[in-house]
């Protein structure tokens, strides 16, 4: 279904209303949207032509411009420290597109990048969720080329965010329970149908967004920036935390290093209850190990109906999984094949490898619980 303007439906236009009312405020994303702390509105409408004239002297003048006094960073409430940091942050994407560190362009950003950091609790710089979910729609939306796959870029990574959002609660609630509790599954479907909104995403992008324009258009802008001697990533898609599903289906317990380690660098990009969430479920135990013991105490030929359901469940929302990870698979490859790239590294940080190793371990995690059910007269 699509309304005036050609954005489709998606969850969050159901489920943004709900979000607000957590007392959560990074969730009261209609108030961030709307925030203009810096009066940045009409210069950043200029944006995409100082970025296609590649206009440093101007890109520096307008963060220089935009720039606050420290003193009412400190005053900033955290909805208006979000909007601000989104603000700041696409002009210093912008300048280090074109080759200038915005930093050490503009020196006086760093204490405010600084006190945003710790106002939102966020890194010191923008990220995935101030470029897409933060950002105003509209004649006031925010965008580094004006371009309508730019556009689609970002309504694609909107549309998962409150998907995410309930993914985590049903998942906090899966790492409570045992395969054999009724809630097991329920809570399993629940997130299926959440996960689901990130293939729909996938899909959504691969209609509309060129990986030949995001190899080469979009991708120069999601660089890394020093701040204070640390280098933070740019506004990356991967930075949207398909892993904190992960955590509790499988990941916790049943990863390989690589992944490891890349969410432990990812992380810091995440919100703060997220990581949280991480936090508390990184040393758990998964749901696939959960399932696996379960059944490998089961003797008979028949499993017991909630544990089969279970089994059933569980290989659905990895089988989601690994269908969302083989279209993205499929897209990066074309974005970064030798005759269209212009980065080895993914936006995220890590090597297109890296993808083929964590749908791998989707797809035998998935295997593994579809599998443990084959047996004779198992429903």
């Amino acid at each position: 279904m699509l309304p005036k303007g050609g954005i489709p439906l998606t969850l969050y236009d159901l489920v943004a209303p709900g979000l607000d009312l957590r007392g959560e405020p990074r969730y009261r994303i209609a108030e961030i949207r709307a925030a203009d702390p810096l009066g940045a509105d009409a210069m950043l409408a200029a944006l995409p032509a100082m970025n296609a004239a590649a206009d440093v002297p101007a890109l520096t003048v307008a963060l220089r411009a935009l720039v606050p006094d420290p003193d009412r960073v400190a005053a900033l409430s955290v909805v208006d420290a979000l909007a601000a940091m989104r603000d700041l942050g696409i002009l210093l994407g912008s300048l280090k597109r074109h080759g200038t560190e915005p930093v050490p362009a503009v020196p006086e950003v760093l204490p405010v990048l600084e006190e945003l950091g710790r106002r939102t609790d966020m890194v010191p710089r923008d990220t995935v969720h101030h470029y897409t979910t933060w950002n105003p729609l509209g004649a006031r939306q925010r965008m580094y080329t004006g371009d309508r796959m730019e556009a689609s870029l970002q309504d694609a990574v909107r549309m998962v965010f409150p998907s995410l959002v309930a993914a985590l609660g049903t998942c906090a609630e899966l790492a409570r329970l045992e395969p054999y509790d009724p809630g097991f599954a329920l809570c399993l479907d629940r997130t299926a149908q959440h996960v689901q909104a990130m293939v729909d995403s996938i899909d959504f992008t691969v209609a509309n967004v060129s990986p030949v324009f995001f190899a080469q258009e979009m991708r120069s802008y999601f660089e890394e920036i020093d701040v204070a001697g640390h280098e933070y990533l740019g506004p990356a898609a991967a930075q949207v935390p398909l892993w904190l599903v992960d955590l509790t289906l499988w990941q916790c317990d049943r990863s390989n290093p690589k992944y490891d380690a890349f969410l432990r660098e990812s992380v810091q990009y995440s919100l703060p209850s997220w990581r949280d969430h991480y936090a508390r479920h990184q040393g758990g135990t998964s749901a696939v190990s959960k399932l696996s013991a379960a059944i490998s105490w089961e003797a008979v030929d028949r499993l017991p109906q909630q544990l089969a359901a279970s089994a059933v469940s569980l290989a659905r929302v990895l089988r989601i999984l690994k269908t969302f990870r083989a279209r993205h698979m499929t897209i990066a490859r074309k974005a970064y094949s030798e005759d269209v790239r212009l980065y080895d590294m993914g936006s995220g940080g890590a090597p297109i490898e890296l993808l083929r190793s964590v749908l791998d371990l989707t797809r035998d995690n998935e295997t593994l619980v579809r599998r443990s059910v084959e047996r004779p007269n198992t429903p």
